[in-house]
């Protein structure tokens, strides 16, 4: 598995859970789905994501775009 397809499925997984707590726990979760989408908007621009780095740090292989 590449960076890229490892940060759809944190990114994934993040957005799926804070929705189904904001469903079933509390609907203050739904501002985590919202910080997420502002992030992902601010990372589009400017290259910059934390999560992105770990993954390297941890040794995942990049890939030029999706196959």
């Amino acid at each position: 598995m590449t960076v890229e397809r490892t940060i759809l499925l944190v990114v994934g997984s993040v957005v799926l859970a804070s929705t189904l707590l904001a469903v079933y726990h509390s609907k203050n979760w739904l501002w985590l789905t919202g910080v997420m989408g502002v992030h992902l908007i601010q990372a589009s621009f400017t290259g910059l994501c934390p999560v992105v780095a770990a993954l390297k740090k941890m040794g995942i292989p990049t890939k030029a775009g999706f196959a």
